[in-house]
C-alpha cells in the first residue's frame, strides 16, 4: 500500500474485479453524457481485468476516507499500439476516475503513481495512448508533461471498430 498526498494506491487483486467493471462503466458513461466516444458501458468485464493482472498491473485509489476514487492498468509492452519495443517502458491504459468521489486532481496523481511505479522498474520511458478523436484527453496527457511521438490509425477494437490513436510518451526522472 503506497499513500500519496491523501490518495492511497494498492494494487488491485482477484476480490476487485467487480468494482474495476463497476469503475470502467461509470468512466465510459460520464464520457458519454459528454460527448466523448471513446469508451462503452460494458465493454470490460471482470475477465479482462483478471487477465491484465496476470499480464501487468492494475492499481487501485481511495480517498482519505476510504473510497474508491479511481483506478488503472499497467502494462509492461503494447505491442498492439507500439510493436515491438524493448523494455524501457511502461504502458498506462485505462485511467478510471470516479467523478462522484474522486477529489480534484485524482487523474493527475493516479498518472504520476503510475510514473513512479514504472520509474521504480528501472524503465525511463511512460506511454499511452488516445483515440485521434478525443483532443479533449490529448490536451490533458499534452498538460500532463507526455509529448506526441506517433499516430497509429488502424487499432482494431475486439468488437471489429477500428480506430486512430495517438502515441505519447514521457521521458521519467531516476
Amino acid at each position: 500500500m503506497i499513500i500519496d498526498d491523501g490518495i492511497v494506491f494498492r494494487q488491485a487483486g482477484e476480490d476487485d474485479t467487480a468494482l474495476l467493471v463497476r469503475l470502467y462503466d461509470g468512466a465510459a458513461a460520464w464520457m458519454r453524457a459528454n460527448g466523448i466516444r471513446q469508451w462503452k458501458a460494458g465493454e470490460k468485464d471482470a475477465a479482462h481485468f483478471r487477465q491484465i493482472m496476470r499480464e501487468g498491473e492494475v492499481w487501485i485509489a481511495r480517498d482519505a476516507d476510504g473510497a474508491v476514487c479511481g483506478a488503472y492498468e499497467l502494462w509492461w509492452s503494447d505491442e498492439e499500439a507500439w510493436g515491438v519495443q524493448p523494455p524501457v517502458a511502461g504502458y498506462v491504459h485505462r485511467l478510471m476516475v470516479d467523478r462522484a468521489t474522486a477529489p480534484p486532481g485524482t487523474g493527475r496523481r493516479l498518472l504520476e503513481h503510475a510514473e513512479s511505479r514504472i520509474a521504480r522498474t528501472g524503465r525511463e520511458l511512460a506511454r499511452l495512448d488516445c483515440q485521434s478523436t478525443n483532443p479533449r484527453l490529448l490536451a490533458y496527457y499534452r498538460g500532463a508533461g507526455y509529448r506526441v511521438v506517433g499516430e497509429f490509425p488502424s487499432k482494431q477494437a475486439k468488437d471489429g471498430r477500428v480506430y486512430g490513436v495517438i502515441l505519447l510518451e514521457q521521458r521519467l526522472l531516476p
